[in-house]
């Protein structure tokens, strides 16, 4: 594309604000950009370029795709793509279908083991490339499945952080993307015709617990529209007060709700309920 798309700058400047908020990129960082051959990564590494010709700080992008030695994976679409668009990329191949297929009974879920192995890869290799931030290209319905995930299944509360501290504080893993609705990205990739590699090993379990929550998600967001931006917006705004941890309660000092916040979260329920303009408190006569 010779010019930005509308959609294109939809994504970017829901990543800006990601970027900011969580303080992503600092000045002199050297990031290893995650490439799986997919949507995501790819659309990740195409916007923070962009971001690398605009942006007030100076930062250098290493891109790495891990070949993981699944039977008929198309390395060489991704080298040559990576040649023509003129990034520093490396391919790092290792073993580890043949580990996770041994590993995990068949009908299991592949997922955990396979990202596991992956991402101690990606830890040595960022430390070998003198890396300073690895960056990964889950987005804001990634989150909304995790926070899902978890919820149902897991019995805990939280999705996927925004920036973390990794590999006993040794690496800064970011995900500038968890702003950008997975619509956006499907949209922008098929405008720039990004060479999609298909995930034979994953890709291929159909019931997997995450695919089940996607689908529930996706339903809920056709029924009824901006539900997945209010649940990230939900992520970013807890009441503490109303979770059921008394760890948590016993941290902040209290032995009850107070009142206040119990109002609040009334006149929001209001609020959504009838479109009504919700007036800040103090302000009204």
């Amino acid at each position: 594309m010779s010019e930005p798309s509308a959609t294109q700058h939809k994504l970017a400047r829901a990543m800006g604000r990601a970027i900011s908020a969580f303080d992503m990129i600092q000045d002199g960082d050297r990031i290893l950009v995650a490439v799986s051959g997919g949507k995501d990564s790819y659309t990740l590494l195409h916007l923070l370029r962009d971001l690398q010709k605009r942006a007030p700080v100076s930062f250098e992008l290493k891109v790495v795709n891990v070949d993981q030695g699944h039977p008929g994976y198309p390395a060489q679409t991704l080298i040559d793509y990576m040649s023509r668009e003129g990034y520093d990329f490396r391919m790092i191949r290792e073993d580890t279908y043949s580990i996770v297929t041994e590993k995990v009974p068949a009908g299991k879920t592949y997922c955990s083991l396979c990202s596991r192995l992956r991402r101690g890869i990606l830890y040595r290799v960022a430390r070998e490339l003198g890396c300073t931030k690895i960056a990964l290209g889950h987005h804001r319905d990634d989150v909304l499945q995790t926070l899902m995930l978890n919820l149902f299944f897991a019995g805990k509360l939280g999705a996927m952080p925004a920036k973390l501290s990794a590999d006993k504080g040794r690496h800064v893993v970011i995900r500038p993307l968890v702003y950008c609705a997975e619509s956006d990205i499907r949209e922008f990739s098929a405008e720039v015709g990004f060479p999609i590699l298909p995930c034979d090993l994953c890709g291929s379990q159909e019931t997997l617990q995450r695919k089940q929550v996607g689908k529930l998600l996706d339903d809920m967001e056709a029924k009824h529209p901006g539900v997945k931006q209010s649940m990230i917006g939900a992520v970013g705004n807890v009441l503490p007060t109303h979770l059921l941890d008394r760890t948590l309660w016993s941290q902040l000092g209290i032995t009850a709700a107070p009142e206040e916040a119990e109002n609040t979260v009334r006149a929001e329920s209001l609020v959504r309920e009838r479109s009504l303009p919700l007036v800040p408190s103090g302000l009204a006569e």
